[in-house]
């Protein structure tokens, strides 16, 4: 089964994929691949609610990969109740990398290369709102939590690999 990383955006999933010796399918790469456009752009034509369809078969079809691999998930991917009910049964296999707030904020403020919807279209506080709410969601979904405030990519890296 596949290892599955979870957080908010900002919380380093896909830095920290990225440097783990296993196959990674990020979530958000393969639906821009699916829907031939960026994430950004796809919320502006056909809504949340047509991005959210198509994150979930991304998901249910990842989740039934049977080889080690990892997946990084968007930050949204807990908000439908469906995938939540999926991830619960890959609970043991989920890592749920978290930050404050104010780190993830920095973090995303500092990322020139990724056009985030969510966080160009809401004021800080109404983000904070999304942090809290998504936060939430994110309870019990994984054994295995990492507060990344004050680690290195690397660091993750190697607590997601000794889990």
């Amino acid at each position: 089964m596949p290892i599955v990383l979870l957080g908010f955006m900002g919380v380093g999933k896909t830095t920290t994929a990225n440097l783990l010796n296993l196959p990674v399918y990020d979530m958000d790469q393969i639906i821009e691949e699916r829907i031939g456009m960026s994430i950004a752009d796809y919320f502006r034509f056909k809504g949340e609610a047509a991005f959210r369809q198509v994150e979930t078969e991304v998901l249910k079809e990842l989740l039934a990969l049977s080889a080690d691999c990892l997946v990084s998930t968007g930050g949204g991917v807990v908000k439908s109740e469906f995938n939540r009910q999926l991830l619960q049964k890959n609970k043991e296999n989920n890592v749920l990398l978290t930050a404050s707030f104010d780190v993830a904020y920095e973090r995303i403020s500092q990322d020139s290369q990724s056009q985030r919807p969510l966080f160009l279209e809401n004021s800080k506080d109404d983000f904070e709102t999304i942090y809290q709410e998504r936060m939430s969601l994110y309870q019990g979904l994984a054994d295995t939590v990492i507060d990344t405030d004050d680690l290195s990519p690397e660091h993750v890296a190697r607590k997601i690999l000794c889990k």
